[in-house]
């Protein structure tokens, strides 16, 4: 039996190296190999700073869209690459616009020449109406724009986006403006282009079999939206053969404005619209 005494020094002993231990805890687990933890700063929630965003290029919508003077007949339609105006009474159209863009110009989709009547076009022509008449099928939009899509070279074949040409205009300077589209597409990124026949109270003659109204002439106006400095240039072409150089058929937009009645790129600013519409140089145009 042990002494009371040494089971009280014994006990007591215990408790204290307990005690002792307890206290030591917090230092001896606080302890790595010395350094001290590194402490995060403690910080009222703040907003993410937003990043800026680098300012769009311009893009002007609805450049496409003409207003027509009152009264004229006119049934619109979209479709794939271009929009077109269609008058039943002339059956041929107002006017038909497309914008080029520059990546569009070297793709490879094979012209069908699969002439269509679109039965949704009130009095649209079809391909037989030209038959005979001495008058090629015109494209307002050219095949040569829709090569980017099948849907869009299927499209421009429509009998709605034809006027009847003659021939020596059809493939001569009517042409060769064209192929000029297309560079300057390549050049500037895009080119907005509108086209269609003029009609002047002398013009009346048809096409005897299918009363398709013969124009006078056809006009072309061009804008280059894009640029640091947008530009814009028209073309009128008599009904006719027509000799010497593209700058001989050039003017302004303006010009052909007062002649057709239209009003061309209502959507661009006023200060851009009045510009590229008053003034022209075939120069820039061309180099």
């Amino acid at each position: 039996m042990k002494h009371i005494g040494s089971i009280y020094r014994n006990t007591h002993h215990s408790a204290m190296m307990a005690l002792a231990m307890a206290m030591l805890m917090p230092t001896f687990y606080s302890c790595n190999t010395g350094k001290d933890e590194p402490k995060m700063p403690v910080t009222p929630d703040e907003p993410t700073p937003e990043i800026p965003v680098a300012p769009a290029p311009n893009h002007y919508e609805g450049l496409e869209n003409v207003t027509i003077p009152t009264g004229l007949t006119s049934q619109v339609k979209e479709y794939t690459g271009f929009t077109l105006s269609y008058n039943k009474d002339n059956r041929t159209p107002n006017y038909v616009a497309w914008e080029l863009l520059g990546t569009e110009v070297s793709n490879e989709v094979s012209r069908t020449d699969n002439f269509w009547q679109d039965s949704d076009i009130n009095g649209c022509t079809k391909h037989s109406d030209y038959t005979g008449s001495g008058f090629d099928r015109g494209h307002m939009c050219p095949a040569a724009d829709q090569k980017w899509s099948e849907q869009a070279m299927n499209d421009c074949f429509v009998m709605a986006n034809m006027c009847p040409q003659l021939h020596d205009l059809n493939a001569g300077a009517w042409e060769t403006l064209e192929s000029k589209e297309r560079i300057w597409a390549k050049r500037d990124s895009a080119v907005m282009i509108i086209a269609g026949p003029i009609y002047t109270e002398d013009d009346n003659s048809f096409i005897e079999k299918s009363k398709v109204r013969v124009p006078g002439a056809f006009f072309k106006v061009l804008l280059a939206p894009y640029l640091d400095e947008p530009r814009g240039i028209a073309f009128v072409y008599p009904h006719m053969k027509c000799p010497g150089n593209m700058q001989d058929y050039a003017t302004t937009i303006d010009e052909v404005e007062k002649i057709t009645g239209f009003d061309f790129f209502s959507e661009l600013p006023d200060e851009i619209e009045e510009k590229v519409e008053a003034t022209y140089s075939f120069a820039d145009w061309n180099r």
